[in-house]
C-alpha cells in the first residue's frame, strides 16, 4: 500500500492543501510502470538496490518534480512537504519526507 500526505503552512484559498484528484492523477502515473514489475529488471533501476526506503524516496522525487511542474495545480507549486509511505504489512513500512522548498 502508498500512501502520499501533503503538506502547506495555510490552506489554499479553496481550504485544501492540494486537488485530492490531482495528487490521485499523479501517483497513478507515477506507479503504473512499476505495478506488477521486477523492479531490477527496470532500466531505471539497474544496478540498484530497489529497497522500500529506496522507493518511497524515488516516489517523492516523482511526486515532487510534478508538484513543480504544474501537475497538481497552481496550489501544488506552494506545497511545504511530502511524505510518502509503503506498507509491505500491518507491521513493516518504510517512510521518505522531504521540503518542496529551496
Amino acid at each position: 500500500m502508498v500512501d502520499v500526505a501533503f503538506y502547506r503552512e495555510h490552506l489554499t484559498a479553496q481550504n485544501v492543501v492540494v486537488d485530492i484528484g490531482a495528487a490521485l492523477d499523479v501517483l497513478s502515473k507515477t506507479l503504473k510502470p512499476l505495478s506488477y514489475q521486477n523492479l531490477d529488471a527496470l532500466p531505471q533501476f539497474k544496478g540498484v538496490l530497489t529497497t522500500t526506503e529506496f522507493l518511497c524516496r524515488y516516489i517523492f522525487n516523482a511526486i515532487a518534480a510534478a508538484a513543480r511542474e504544474g501537475a497538481l495545480g497552481d496550489d501544488g507549486q506552494t506545497l511545504s512537504r511530502i511524505r510518502v509511505t509503503l506498507s509491505e504489512t500491518d507491521l513493516a513500512r518504510a517512510t521518505f519526507e522531504g521540503s518542496l522548498r529551496a
